[in-house]
């Protein structure tokens, strides 16, 4: 299969289960556990489209490199979003 199929696909499912996880609060989960998981899937998706789409996986040191700066990012954004649960 076409690496660009396979990254389609991934994207599509990580997406479902962003749509999946989000229905969770109706459910009674906890929306700072809800939100931490669709974060979590973004991350995955961000990985996915910066590797294969924008083809860095040609280039390991500049995809280890976005990669840092990414995980970084969603570190940060996650201690943002959790700040306020843990407050209260």
């Amino acid at each position: 299969m076409n690496p660009l199929t396979r990254a389609w696909l991934a994207l599509l499912l990580l997406s479902g289960g962003s749509t999946v996880i989000a229905a969770l609060v109706s459910q009674g989960v906890a929306p700072a556990t809800v939100g931490v998981g669709i974060l979590l899937f973004s991350w995955m998706k961000a990985r996915v489209i910066l590797s294969r789409y924008l083809g860095l996986w040609q280039a390991p040191s500049w995809r280890r490199g976005f990669n840092l700066v990414l995980g970084i990012y969603c570190l940060l954004l996650l201690g943002l979003y959790l700040i306020p649960a843990v407050t209260t």
